[in-house]
Formats: structure tokens, C-alpha cells, sequence
């Protein structure tokens, strides 16, 4: 072989090597094509070093070693592990194809999750799926493997045998080669995480297919699969650092999904399917942060008018008194009354009636003064200055009407004019304005720093643990990345560095715990510290056995949670090597 596993291992320092159980395991869109609609992805097994690959019916590459071996590599789509017989590699070598080498004396086993074995077809070992049209190929040969998916067994037959003709480490080194542009940071722990960071969003990073006609984002290659609004904003934030142009390529899928109304949907499917319901309006946050790291103002002319009209539907559709605040859309379903707001079971709108919500209008207000930098940037003044006043507008009805001054903290408002009184972490989003007055600053760092409500082990709970619905389900109480990155950005904006710097040394503390113990970064985690987050609740009481297919359980290696934490993480230990470009 051209290149060993040694050489892997000096070319690529403090490369993560946890084995977790749902780590993603499929080939990236910045490698090549990818085929979202094949359902060709994997994720480590319960057994070490098995695949456990999620096609309609679900299948098992069991992988056992004649004697222990240790981890070396671990990531979405190259995993090395070291043997006194000779190392393990497997890497992909294109959407459809993974390869691999192997030590001597190691078993290979493909079945069906039911348990139904492939059918020995010598020299290969067929898994066939009649009724959903696919066919998985393993062949082995001269201590080389190559499992190859297809659409009928003759296709997949085919690749599996082009797959043994390549190097199983060489593949491995041009999916490595990714990561000597992410920067290097001091503590070794840290720097390990950040590359963990960088290939959660490597293996969530899709190529064109179908209605998606550039690059584009997930949450997480599975369960959701899709496109989705928010997310794709916060993807392309980190995104920045290693590629602009890619950056750009994502909130731009999400732009092409504008409706002829103005309307931009929550989800998109590569096949055209569209959901009726939108999300919280970050989009010309996106587009401003990729304008200061790719220089291109067509992507500004390009993105200007749709923001406009985005912005234009939310304020005809989404204020239904006519009082210039925005309401979230209400649905029937009693565990997702509002996954418009992306937080979808928030105690917030338990009630299920409309509210004037506080993260709508704030999220509206900061894209509003986006939109007027855009157009000044393009010389429209006309249009920054109508954009800056209906920003300045609707920042001075939030802080007047959404803000309790007996509690110090802002509530969503029912129609009947009375605030909520739920403390959710919602009402730390106006830190987000920047004309919030200076002394409600410091009054919601007080709440913020309170033990009693929202000063957890993990801070900053989605609802303080004083209120009587608190859990750790979801929006209900569990701690998210993305309302801890916006907390921290509003926190800088009026200058409270010191508070912001501590939010996010507790949160790299939290998610770098649970990596290091599961090899995963979690969806969200426990405020309390009390439960690891595969106990944790998502929409009910969680399924034993975990089933990354089944959203009543923890959802793992997701894409925000690995963005925003390379976006905290350079800001508490700084590199001290750089590739392109760096974090932040």
C-alpha cells in the first residue's frame, strides 16, 4: 500500500478516534456526488466496528477482529483501527462504494437487521430488497473489502469489483485531506473536538441533486434528511471559515426554495417536496456574515429581493392583530404545537392559541437591519432606509409591550394583551437588538446568572427550571447550541464579552464531555447534567433500544450543535495554527 496508517496518523495530528454508536458514516458532497434519495448512509453499529446502513430495509455490516484492537480514526467517512495483525481501514470512495482493509483473521458479516442473511452468490455475498428496488454488495479479496449499493445486484456487483481495485488507505488519505485547512488550537482535547466539529459538517454536506441544484446542508443525514430553513443559516455561519463559496451554495439552496408569494419553506426535499409552514427568519444574517467572508456582491444583488419579499410575507401572514408583532403558525399536534418557531414543544405554546412572540419579531427585527446593510452595501438608500425604520420600529414595540417589569424579563404576549409569564429562553433574544436599553442588560444577565432559573450545569436552559413544566425534553427544558451561540452574539453586541466567554466555556465543557464519552454530538443535552443525553426525552419518554431512525430518541452527530461549536470554540482557545481561513 502507498501509504500506511502510520502515515496517516503524522500527517493528521489529533485526528478523532471516539467509536460511538450513530456516529454518521457516508460520503460527503465536497468529495463528489452524493445520492440523498438512495438512503445509503450509515452509522457506526452497537457492535464495534460494524456499519448499520439505513436503506428502506435497513441492513448490518458486522465486522469482528480475531483480537482488541484500538481506535485511531473515527469520523463520518474514514474509520481506522489499529491491530497487532495489521490495521482496519474503511473509507468511501464515492456515495454509492465503501472500501476497506482489513487485518488478518477479521470476520465480515452483511444480513439484514431482521437478522435474514446475504445470499452467497460467489464471489460476492448479495443482500437484495425486491420490494424497495436495491441491492447491497460485499466481496472480499487478498485482505481488501468493497460493499457497494445499487439499484439492481448487477450495478451493485460492479462497483463492489471497481472498489477492490482501489487502495483502502489511499482513499482514506483524500478524505483526510480535508482537515489540513481546519485550524489547529492548543489543548489537544479541543482541537480534537474541532475536528470532530468539521466532520459532522463535512458528512452533512450534500452535492446537487434533484430539486437542490448546488451544494446544501442537512441537520443530519439521519433521521431528517431534508433541507431545512434555520439550520441552513446557522450550517453556513461555520462554514465560512473553510469555504465562503460553499457557505454561499447553502443559503442559496435555501433562497431557490422561495415560493412566488414571497413565503420560503421550513423543509425541502431533493424530490420537490416543500413543507406549508416556514421558520425563524435568519436568512439575511447568512447572507450579510458570508458577504464579509466571500466578497461578492452578486451574491447580495442575487439574494437582496428575496429577503425583501421573505420579510414582506412574514409581516402580511404572520401578524394576524395587525400590531406590527409576529405570531407563530399553531398546529393541531399536541407534541409539536409550533414547528414553525423550531421550537417545537416549548411549553410556550402548550395553550395552543397565538402569541405575539418575542423570538419572531426579534429574529424579524435583526434581519430587517440585514436587509437595510445589504442595501447600502448595493447603494439602494432608499431601501436601507425604509428596512432600518421598520427594523427600529418593531424592536420599539418588543421592548415595550413583551417586557415584564416586575419580572425584568421578556414573554410572548396572548392576544388579550397579557404576557405569558413562561420563562423560555426566548426571552434572552432581544440581547440580539441593539438598541435594548443598557439597564435590561443587566438585569437579564441577572436572570441568566440565577441558580434558580436558567444558571444550570448546562446552561442556558429552553425553559428555566423553575417553571413547573421544566424536563428534558427537547424545547421543554434541555440546553441547545443555537440559543447559547445567539445569547453569546447579543451578550457581545453590548458589551458583556466576559459573561458571553463563560456561556461558551460551559458549553464547549458540556458537548466535549459527552463526545469524549459517546464519540457523537448530541441534538441537545440535559441542562441539569443529570441524564447523558441518549436518556434524555424527545417528544416522549425516549425507546430502548436506541433507533437513530425513530425520533423519539436522541438524534446524534447533528449539524448545528458541530457549526456553532467551532464558532465558540476559537473565541476560548485560539489557534495557533491556520489553514484558509479560520473559525469565527
Amino acid at each position: 500500500m502507498s501509504v500506511s496508517l502510520s502515515r496517516l496518523l503524522t500527517d493528521h495530528q489529533n485526528l478523532p478516534d471516539v467509536w460511538g454508536e450513530g456516529t454518521l458514516f457516508a460520503f460527503s458532497g465536497i468529495d463528489g456526488e452524493t445520492n440523498a434519495s438512495s438512503g445509503f448512509v450509515a452509522t457506526y453499529a452497537r457492535d464495534k466496528y460494524g456499519l448499520l446502513f439505513h436503506t428502506p430495509r435497513r441492513r448490518l455490516l458486522d465486522i469482528a477482529l480475531a483480537e482488541g484492537g484500538v481506535p485511531r480514526i473515527a469520523l463520518g467517512d474514514v474509520y481506522a483501527v489499529e491491530t497487532s495483525s495489521g490495521p482496519l481501514v474503511v473509507a468511501f470512495s464515492a456515495w454509492h462504494t465503501l472500501i476497506g482493509a482489513l487485518p488478518q483473521r477479521a470476520h465480515l458479516h452483511l444480513r439484514f437487521e431482521d437478522g435474514t442473511d446475504a445470499e452467497r452468490r460467489e464471489p460476492f455475498r448479495v443482500s437484495q430488497d425486491a420490494q424497495n428496488h436495491d441491492a447491497l454488495v460485499l466481496v472480499r479479496r487478498d485482505g481488501r473489502f468493497a460493499l457497494a449499493y445499487g439499484r439492481s445486484v448487477d450495478k451493485a456487483s460492479r462497483r463492489a469489483e471497481a472498489g477492490l481495485e482501489l487502495d483502502p488507505l489511499d482513499e482514506a488519505a483524500r478524505r483526510l485531506a480535508f482537515y489540513r485547512d481546519v485550524p489547529a488550537l492548543e489543548s489537544p482535547a479541543t482541537d480534537r473536538l474541532l475536528k470532530k466539529c468539521f466532520s459532522v459538517m463535512k458528512v452533512n454536506t450534500l452535492a446537487p441533486e434533484g430539486a437542490i441544484h448546488q451544494h446544501w446542508s442537512t441537520p443530519d443525514r439521519v433521521p431528517h434528511r431534508d433541507m431545512w430553513l434555520w439550520d441552513s443559516v446557522f450550517h453556513s455561519l461555520a462554514m465560512n471559515a473553510l469555504s465562503p463559496a460553499l457557505s454561499w451554495e447553502f443559503l442559496k439552496s435555501i433562497l431557490d426554495t422561495q415560493r412566488a408569494d414571497g413565503m420560503i419553506p421550513h423543509q425541502t426535499g431533493v424530490g420537490g417536496q416543500r413543507s406549508a409552514i416556514t421558520q425563524p427568519p435568519l436568512l439575511a444574517w447568512g447572507v450579510w456574515e458570508n458577504y464579509q467572508a466571500l466578497s461578492d456582491r452578486s451574491c447580495l444583488e442575487r439574494a437582496l429581493p428575496c429577503l425583501e419579499r421573505y420579510l414582506e410575507w412574514d409581516r402580511a401572514h404572520r401578524d394576524r392583530n395587525g400590531n406590527g408583532l409576529l405570531e407563530w403558525f399553531i398546529e393541531a399536534n399536541e407534541s409539536c404545537r409550533s414547528g414553525e418557531s423550531g421550537m417545537d414543544n416549548s411549553p410556550r405554546f402548550d395553550a395552543a392559541v397565538l402569541l405575539d412572540a418575542v423570538d419572531f419579531s426579534t429574529f424579524a427585527a435583526c434581519d430587517m437591519q440585514y436587509v437595510a446593510l445589504i442595501a447600502d452595501e448595493l447603494d439602494r438608500s432608499d431601501e436601507a432606509h425604509r428596512w432600518r425604520q421598520r427594523a427600529e420600529t418593531l424592536a420599539a414595540k418588543i421592548h415595550i409591550a413583551l417586557w415584564d417589569e416586575q419580572d425584568e424579563f421578556y414573554y410572548d404576549m396572548r392576544m388579550d394583551g397579557q404576557l405569558s409569564q413562561i420563562k423560555a429562553v426566548s426571552g434572552f433574544l432581544p440581547l440580539l437588538l441593539a438598541d435594548i436599553p443598557p439597564v435590561r442588560v443587566g438585569r437579564l444577565i441577572e436572570v441568566l446568572l440565577d441558580t434558580e432559573h436558567f444558571n444550570t450545569a448546562f446552561p442556558v436552559p429552553s425553559v428555566a427550571v423553575s417553571e413547573p413544566t421544566w424536563s428534558t425534553d427537547m424545547w421543554r427544558g434541555a440546553t441547545w447550541i443555537n440559543t447559547n451561540y445567539l445569547i453569546a452574539e447579543g451578550l457581545k453586541k453590548h458589551g458583556r464579552a466576559d459573561v458571553a466567554r463563560w456561556l461558551a466555556e460551559k458549553t464547549i465543557a458540556a458537548v466535549c464531555k459527552y463526545y469524549e464519552r459517546f464519540g457523537v454530538l448530541f441534538e441537545f443535552y440535559d441542562a441539569k447534567d443529570a441524564l447523558p443525553p441518549p436518556a434524555c426525552d424527545r417528544k416522549g419518554p425516549r425507546q430502548k433500544p436506541y433507533d437513530i431512525r425513530c425520533k423519539m430518541d436522541a438524534i446524534r452527530d447533528y449539524h448545528w450543535t458541530a457549526a456553532l461549536t467551532t464558532l465558540l470554540l476559537p473565541k476560548v482557545h485560539a489557534p495557533v495554527v491556520t489553514g484558509r481561513g479560520r473559525p469565527g
